[in-house]
């Protein structure tokens, strides 16, 4: 298959999917979670997120979950750093790849994390700074690019301005998110063309939530324009704590689904990774939210958990 259909799958389940769980996640259900994932094919999954413990108590066991990583050839796990301190720390803890967040709205980044967007622009020089020196990749996150809970649509423009500044400061990618699950097709392929004016294309990632059922239709818009790595969760897990109502991450399973139907080589195994949705879910007391983990498992016997 040709390197213009390959596309790269960032599995956030981990990370995003399980940090707003009520219940705690014991350590071992994560570390099987990554495993399972790894064995489905995924090679770039985010696993946890160095943050305060008091902010976000299911990421508490960030150090222990990262030193007990398995190290495979061709693995990737990014984690998210808010700060400098949290760099230090996901390094000491073995971490190669981090990733830091913004947002195109003012609203958002105030009520999320206390500060301006630009504010937020410049905690991020130092820790770009130290990552470089280190040889730490760092990704890009910008939240609230298709709407905010706060203000509303958001201008294509500004996200195009806070993407731009994130790749000047040293992320090697940006990372666009449909945070409250907002978006349609049109306003994704308006946003691409604005983002790409200042950002090129193969550095950016579609990262979207599937509120009104347009993930799926969303990535494939993006994926006509030429984007070719996208963010999803396992089962559909996460959601977002700051927008009232909206819903999980568009499901990894779904996404894969899509994507071969596009006739894109995602390197997932498709079956294992629905097997693992229906793994995770179970062990979180629920049922995927994946219609592709639903549909398959009705088609075949779902395999030994």
């Amino acid at each position: 298959m040709s390197e213009a259909n390959r596309v790269r799958i960032v599995e956030v389940g981990p990370r995003d999917g399980l940090q707003n769980e009520r219940e705690p996640v014991p350590t071992a259900t994560k570390l099987e979670l990554i495993g399972r994932l790894a064995d489905a094919g995924l090679r770039d999954i985010e696993a946890t997120a160095f943050v305060s413990p008091k902010w976000v108590p299911q990421m508490a066991d960030h150090a222990e979950l990262m030193r007990a990583l398995p190290r495979r050839p061709g693995m990737r796990y990014p984690v998210l750093v808010p700060n400098l301190q949290g760099l230090e720390a996901a390094v000491a803890a073995g971490a190669e790849d981090v990733a830091v967040f913004a947002a195109a709205s003012e609203s958002f980044s105030r009520r999320n994390i206390n500060c301006s967007v630009d504010e937020s622009l410049a905690r991020f020089e130092p820790v770009l700074a130290r990552a470089a020196a280190l040889g730490v990749r760092v990704r890009g996150y910008v939240s609230c690019v298709l709407g905010c809970p706060y203000e509303g649509a958001v201008a294509p423009g500004r996200v195009a301005e806070v993407a731009a500044r994130l790749a000047a400061l040293g992320c090697h990618e940006i990372s666009l998110g449909d945070t409250i699950g907002v978006g349609t097709p049109r306003g994704v392929r308006a946003l691409l063309d604005a983002v790409a004016e200042r950002v090129p294309i193969e550095r950016l990632a579609g990262h979207f939530h599937d509120t009104y059922g347009m993930g799926v239709a969303n990535i494939a818009a993006a994926w006509e324009a030429g984007v070719r790595t996208f963010d999803s969760s396992v089962a559909g897990l996460g959601g977002c704590p700051y927008a009232q109502g909206a819903t999980g991450n568009v499901a990894t399973e779904d996404a894969v689904y899509l994507l071969q139907g596009l006739g894109a080589d995602t390197g997932v195994d498709l079956e294992r990774l629905v097997d693992t949705a229906w793994w995770i879910a179970a062990a979180l007391g629920r049922e995927p939210a994946s219609r592709v983990a639903r549909a398959l498992r009705a088609r075949r016997p779902l395999a030994a958990a």
